[in-house]
């Protein structure tokens, strides 16, 4: 099985959720830019950035603030996301199951998902960090997406564009691709996915298919 992160890797979503994001914080005090968001947030649970922010800052955020934050975000990617470059002729060459394993709502994942006419790659293999106890970099995702679809971690391929998501991956003991292809990516990204045990780094999916074929053996 091959497994997908959805933001940043099918979607180019992050600037998006990171500028919603830095505007709420704003709106309530705390000088957070769409930048630091990113910088720090990348893969991770929105819920687990509210508390690190909480504690950082030493405040204690509204009571409606994620609530907010949500459906802000929902209605921007409704409106503005896309698919990134070659995402669609990727995963037509794939062969074999796919699913979608995000930190993500699976409110979140189905918009992106649906407005970019990628949902059908996938049935119903979309699962969110949110139905486990830890968020990424734990491995609770993905070895959830394992035992739901009844696949050995160690037969599945992960495909992640933050350190937290192949740390996770990792941790579960799948392998990992690094993808750094969307916007968000910086010049240290690939660097950053290799260190936390990407084994192989690539910047535009029409290289996907190879790095699969090599590394399922055929």
């Amino acid at each position: 099985m091959i497994i997908f992160d959805c933001n940043g890797v099918l979607v180019d979503s992050e600037p998006i959720a990171a500028a919603v994001a830095a505007e709420a914080f704003q709106k309530v005090g705390i000088n957070m830019t769409a930048e630091m968001v990113a910088r720090y947030f990348t893969g991770r649970r929105p819920a687990d950035m509210f508390v690190a922010v909480e504690e950082a800052a030493g405040v204690r955020l509204p009571a409606n603030f994620a609530t907010q934050v949500s459906s802000a975000t929902l209605v921007r990617l409704h409106q503005e996301v896309r698919a990134l470059a070659h995402v669609e002729q990727a995963l037509s060459w794939l062969r074999g199951p796919k699913a979608v394993a995000s930190s993500s709502s699976l409110d979140r994942v189905r918009i992106c998902l649906n407005a970019t006419e990628l949902s059908r790659f996938f049935g119903h293999n979309l699962f969110s960090a949110v139905d486990v106890p830890e968020g990424k970099p734990a491995p609770d995702l993905f070895l959830h997406v394992a035992q739901q679809t009844g696949v050995q971690p160690q037969d599945c391929i992960v495909v992640e564009d933050s350190p937290a998501g192949v740390t996770a991956a990792v941790a579960a003991g799948m392998t990992a691709i690094g993808f750094v292809g969307g916007s968000h990516a910086g010049e240290d990204m690939p660097g950053k996915l290799q260190q936390a045990g990407a084994v192989a780094v690539i910047a535009d999916m029409r290289a996907l298919k190879p790095e699969v074929t090599r590394l399922r053996g055929y």
